[in-house]
């Protein structure tokens, strides 16, 4: 047995000389494996055209549903036929009030009462005279009072979608809700053409 004093290394602090002992090598290994996987995850991450993170997936999730979803009828028009056609199908108007819920509740209200916007409940409009313009302000927004332009964000359907539920919400006025802005209109005939 080799004596302990030849494995003594030269280092002394505080009087206490230490062994020199080497680190075990499968502590080694995880060491410089796990430096190997970095260099390759760092490339894979960051700079491949395979990564993906959680919002890439969702949005590619959320792309897929919405094309095997929007198969069926295509690519809406955005005029009044259509708006209230889609405003009294129930399937599309819960498809409008979660796009609606996700976009436009935090300015307009979940309910539409109006919030830093105008109040959809009500029969005043500032900037629409008909009912496709509701589809028109979404498209464009209106910057002077705000309202980003949706048209780079949402896609056609999902904007019909939407004027079609604010347009189905226009029939309930809620109690309490933003004091009346703009022209008041008669209320949209949301009766479906035969």
């Amino acid at each position: 047995m080799a004596d302990k004093t030849e494995k003594l290394t030269d280092h002394a602090y505080d009087g206490i000389q230490e062994f020199d002992n080497p680190a075990p090598g499968w502590w080694s290994l995880l060491l410089f494996g796990s430096i190997v996987f970095s260099v390759f995850y760092v490339l894979v991450m960051h700079f491949s055209l395979l990564r993906t993170n959680p919002e890439m997936q969702w949005d590619n999730a959320q792309s897929s549903y919405y094309q095997e979803l929007f198969g069926e009828i295509g690519t809406l028009e955005p005029d009044a036929p259509t708006i209230v056609q889609m405003a009294n199908d129930e399937k599309w108007t819960a498809l409008g009030s979660s796009i609606y819920a996700a976009n436009c509740a935090q300015c307009h209200a979940g309910d539409g009462s109006g919030g830093t916007g105008p109040n959809l409940t009500d029969n005043a409009w500032i900037h629409a005279k008909k009912i496709e313009d509701i589809y028109t302000i979404i498209d464009e927004g209106v910057t002077t009072k705000g309202m980003p332009a949706w048209g780079i964000r949402l896609n056609q359907n999902e904007m019909v979608l939407v004027s079609a539920f604010v347009a189905n919400m226009n029939r309930n006025s809620i109690a309490g809700g933003k004091q009346a802005e703009g022209e008041i209109l008669a209320p949209w005939d949301l009766k479906p053409s035969e």
